[in-house]
């Protein structure tokens, strides 16, 4: 919207020129979705304590967050009110990506507000069954997918649904562009090609995966924010570089035009986390909730696959994908030997991985400070992936 007022009154003020610049928007988007974190978050958790949104802590996890039991959660809506309010004051309307991502971000968000309001109202720690929550999960991810595939591969915003057409036309056979195949980091030519129907699987995955990893990580004060930063500041990056014709053929990644705007999504995010780490920071005044985790996590996958940079999201959020790991091989162990000797057997303490730590004897603070140094470096070795090709 600024965008739009800054080019109508550009000629009059000359200034006003520096709303061209994709990093100007973003470093204000991310100080735009900063302060209104940090000035409605007291406001939002008295909201939410008044309303008696609080966490139901489960019954089977360490004794230690027993004492958490009511602490207000739900706070991931004054994360996706920050993202929401500074990406649509900053970003440009026109653009081909900045509505999809908002879509899947506020879809997966409203999916996650639905889950959390029946742990509060039920006081049920499991909130929506699985089975639910994955089927709406899927609609939204499947819906992405299919609008990504054209729109990554189309060379412009008008060829989207020219591509569309030719696809319908060509019996739901067609190829896409290279530079929408599935890019191998550390390699200049190495790449493979998905078609259409691996590239909305892959993306499929990516964003369902990506948002439940992320929900699965969410368990200590502090813990999954802050690698959410870290990663989409990095994602945001490969965003203004695989924007830019001139950076995309320097660096030997794909060029996809429009997607530089996206560094305002990426800003916006950094900024509404922090404002968030600001009262989740240990003891937490409040939780994120699954309203917060998913969304965040979807909108990292959909990041990722825009920019065509699926594996190195799966580098940088390695704790995200460890921690998801962790779980499926705690689960799957366990009812191997119930099967097998009639006595589930665990390979971890206890599940997710932080909780593995924390009955080890490390102190939650040490565990998420810990997961974070492990993030920053992964993040620094995916970007490291620009230049060593």
């Amino acid at each position: 919207m600024l965008l739009w007022l800054a080019q109508y009154f550009q000629e009059y003020i000359g200034p006003l020129r520096v709303f061209n610049f994709i990093t100007f928007r973003a470093a204000f988007a991310t100080m735009t979705a900063l302060a209104i974190g940090l000035i409605a978050g007291p406001a939002v958790i008295r909201m939410l304590a008044r309303l008696k949104v609080g966490q139901a802590v489960r019954h089977d996890g360490p004794q230690t967050h027993l004492i958490k039991n009511g602490t207000p959660t739900m706070g991931g809506v004054l994360i996706l009110i920050s993202i929401s309010i500074s990406t649509l004051l900053w970003s440009d309307w026109n653009n081909r990506f900045i509505w999809p991502v908002l879509f899947v971000t506020l879809g997966f968000g409203a999916i996650g507000w639905f889950d959390d309001y029946r742990k509060v109202v039920y006081k049920d720690p499991q909130g929506m069954p699985s089975r639910e929550k994955y089927l709406w999960q899927s609609l939204i991810g499947i819906v992405a997918a299919l609008y990504l595939a054209f729109s990554v591969a189309a060379p412009g915003t008008d060829q989207f649904w020219d591509l569309f057409v030719a696809w319908v036309r060509s019996g739901f056979s067609m190829d896409l562009p290279p530079k929408a195949d599935l890019i191998v980091p550390f390699f200049k030519t190495i790449s493979y090609p998905l078609g259409v129907w691996g590239f909305i699987a892959l993306t499929y995955f990516v964003i369902v995966g990506t948002s439940n990893a992320v929900n699965l990580t969410d368990g200590l004060d502090g813990l999954a924010i802050m690698p959410t930063v870290m990663v989409g500041t990095a994602l945001g990056i490969f965003a203004y570089l695989t924007g830019s014709a001139s950076y995309s053929r320097y660096l030997f990644i794909p060029h996809i035009p429009g997607a530089g705007e996206l560094l305002i999504f990426c800003g916006a995010m950094a900024g509404a986390g922090l404002a968030f780490l600001w009262f989740n920071a240990h003891p937490a005044q409040v939780f994120m909730g699954d309203v917060g985790a998913l969304a965040l996590g979807a909108a990292l996958g959909t990041i990722a696959v825009i920019v065509r940079q699926e594996i190195v999201l799966f580098i940088m959020g390695g704790i995200f994908v460890v921690e998801t790991v962790s779980v499926m091989v705690q689960v799957v162990y366990f009812k191997y030997t119930k099967k097998r000797f009639g006595v589930g057997r665990r390979v971890l303490l206890m599940a997710p991985l932080h909780h593995h730590f924390e009955q080890k004897g490390w102190k939650e603070t040490q565990v998420v400070i810990r997961f974070w140094i492990i993030t920053m470096m992964l993040v620094l070795f995916g970007l490291a992936t620009l230049k060593l090709r």
